[in-house]
């Protein structure tokens, strides 16, 4: 399981289903503690306050781990793009010292080359989109290469021609990785685990509020909404290209803009 199915799910209709389903499962887990409350005595329920102490400790243990996953890889898409913004700008500066016409048609082609990274971003979830922006940037890497070979044939300065191609190589590698990085998710059976887990504590509680004789309905619906709330936000940091949280693309807006100006 890759994640594809929740990552084309809407995470508010999903989050809100979910809670649906942990408010239903506390009230049917309320209805059944009342049904049995007049048959246990204080050992059993002592003995069923162990075990839902210890599904909620597995539920916040995997809260916790699941959040941890995300949130790095939050933060690893960052990371690859103000990576990949430095990289463009470094192959911009070292394409500087080598000679004309090339200097000015990899000059032109990085250009091209950022505003088709930038439109990569801003396609979301349009996969058609997606391909489009995909291809064109990998036409322009196969452009930059094919100017960076007939420089290394012309220009005998090894140093400067090896330095651009070095830069211009992690360029390329680093389009592959901001590729990975956008499909790599959690997998969808931890998601669905959390999920299950969340319903499985959620009816117990409601089922120890039974054998209570009472309901604390504040409690138990202030419990529903901070574990939905906490899984609606591993879902959208899981999912850079839909939902609230997006990775910043500042760092590649400032280096078109520099760009631009040093062409001006």
């Amino acid at each position: 399981m890759n994640g594809e199915l929740l990552y084309g799910i809407n995470g508010a209709i999903f989050s809100l289903v979910l809670f649906v389903i942990l408010t239903v499962t506390i009230r049917l887990g309320c209805h059944f503690g009342l049904r049995k409350q007049a048959g246990i005595n204080d050992a059993g329920r002592s003995q069923f306050a162990s075990i839902q102490g210890a599904v909620l400790g597995l539920l916040a243990l995997l809260l916790g781990f699941t959040f941890a996953m995300t949130v790095s890889r939050f933060d690893a898409r960052k990371q690859l793009v103000l990576e990949e913004a430095n990289a463009i700008g470094t192959a911009f500066l070292r394409a500087q010292l080598l000679p004309e016409p090339n200097r000015s048609e990899i000059a032109g082609l990085l250009r091209r080359y950022v505003d088709v990274r930038l439109q990569f971003y801003e396609a979301g979830i349009d996969e058609k989109k997606l391909r489009e922006t995909n291809d064109q940037s990998e036409r322009i890497q196969r452009q930059l290469w094919s100017q960076a070979t007939a420089v290394a044939k012309l220009d005998k300065r090894a140093v400067t021609t090896g330095l651009f191609i070095q830069t211009l190589n992690e360029v390329i590698d680093l389009h592959a990785k901001r590729i990975t990085a956008m499909q790599n998710h959690v997998p969808e059976s931890i998601i669905l685990l959390l999920c299950l887990v969340a319903i499985l504590s959620l009816g117990l509680t409601g089922y120890g509020c039974g054998l209570a004789g009472q309901r604390h309905v504040i409690v138990t619906t202030t419990m529903a909404i901070l574990i939905v709330a906490v899984i609606y936000l591993i879902i959208d940091l899981d999912r850079p290209r839909r939902g609230l949280i997006k990775v910043s693309q500042k760092s590649m807006i400032d280096l078109r803009e520099s760009i631009n100006k040093d062409t001006r």
